[in-house]
C-alpha cells in the first residue's frame, strides 16, 4: 500500500564527491507519521517539476489510479518520476534522509538535489505499511551467509541492509565507487567484510567478486546498481562450472537501479510497450 506525501527540504549536505544528502521533513506537522519505511532497501518515488514549471504535475487526486492518469498526461508536461531508496527514516523527528548519486551529467533528480535549498517542497509516493513491494532484500530462513554487491547508487540500500542485520549474520560485500573519498562508514552488528573498489583504479566488481573466496554454506545474494553490471554479476553467481558459482536462482535478488545510456522515461516506455 502506497500513498502520496508532501515533503519539505530541511537540510542539504554533500556527503562525498558522488553523494548529495537531502534531509526531508513533512510539509505539514505529522505529515510523515504514516510513511512506514520497512528499512533494508526500501524504494519509493520522487516527482520533479520540468523546466519552467513552479511545481511537479502529478495527478495525486486520482489515488490508486494515479499511474494511468500520469501516463495519460502530455509527456512534456507531466512530472519527472524517479525511484530512490530511503537512506534512513527517523520517526521520532519526522525526518527522512535521501542520498542522491551525482553522475557526470546530472539528470533531473541530481540537478534538483544540487540546487535545492531548505524550504523547497517535493511530492513523493511512499509506503504506508512496513512490509511492502518496495523491499527486495528477503533472505530465506535457511540462509547461512549473505553476499551484497552494488555501485554508489546502491549505497543507501546497502547501508539500510547492513544497519538492520543482527549479530548472527555473516556478510561479504563489494561496493564500487567513483572516488576514494566516497567510502562511508557503514554501521552494522553483522559479521561483515566490506570491499571498496574505486572505479578505474583496479579490478571492478565482476573481477573482484570472481577472484574472491566465498564462505561455506547456503548463500543469499543481493545485487543492485547499473543494469548491465548487475546482469553480469548475476550470470556469474548462478552460472555453472569454472566461471560460475552455482547459486540457486531463487537465492539471488537483483535490481537495475539505472541503465547506462537510458533515462527512467525510456525504461517506463519499454515496460509499457512490453506489457501491451
Amino acid at each position: 500500500m502506497y500513498r502520496f506525501f508532501e515533503l519539505e527540504v530541511a537540510r542539504v549536505r554533500r556527503v562525498s564527491p558522488s553523494v548529495q544528502r537531502v534531509v526531508f521533513a513533512a510539509a505539514r506537522p505529522g505529515g510523515l507519521d504514516t510513511f512506514d519505511s520497512g528499512g533494508y532497501d526500501q524504494r519509493f518515488k520522487l516527482f520533479f517539476a520540468r523546466p519552467g514549471q513552479d511545481r511537479a504535475r502529478v495527478p495525486v487526486e486520482q489515488g490508486e489510479n494515479w499511474y494511468a492518469a500520469w501516463r495519460a498526461m502530455d509527456p512534456e508536461q507531466r512530472a519527472y518520476m524517479r525511484t530512490y531508496t530511503v537512506r534512513r527514516q527517523r520517526h521520532e523527528l519526522g525526518e527522512l534522509d535521501v542520498d542522491f548519486a551525482m553522475h557526470t551529467t546530472p539528470g533531473p533528480a541530481a540537478a534538483w538535489a544540487l540546487g535545492t535549498r531548505p524550504g523547497d517542497r517535493l511530492t513523493t509516493l511512499g509506503p504506508a505499511v512496513a512490509d511492502n513491494a518496495g523491499i527486495d532484500f528477503r533472505p530465506p530462513p535457511d540462509t547461512d551467509w549473505i553476499l551484497l554487491a552494488g555501485d554508489e547508487t546502491a549505497l543507501p540500500a546497502l547501508s539500510g541492509i547492513l544497519e538492520r542485520l543482527g549479530s548472527g549474520h555473516v556478510v561479504r560485500a563489494w561496493i564500487e565507487i567513483g572516488h576514494s573519498e566516497d567510502v562511508q562508514a557503514l554501521p552494522t552488528r553483522a559479521d561483515a567484510e566490506i570491499t571498496w573498489l574505486v572505479r578505474g583504479s583496479g579490478p571492478g566488481l565482476r573481477q573482484s567478486l570472481g577472484a574472491a573466496r566465498l564462505p561455506a554454506g547456503t548463500p543469499y545474494a543481493w545485487l543492485a546498481g547499473e543494469a548491465g553490471q548487475v546482469r553480469e554479476l548475476r550470470r556469474h553467481l548462478v552460472g555453472p562450472g569454472r566461471d560460475g558459482r552455482g547459486f540457486e536462482r531463487r537465492r539471488v535478488a537483483f535490481t537495475g537501479y539505472w541503465r547506462r545510456g537510458a533515462t527512467e522515461e525510456d525504461l517506463i516506455a519499454e515496460l509499457t510497450a512490453a506489457t501491451a
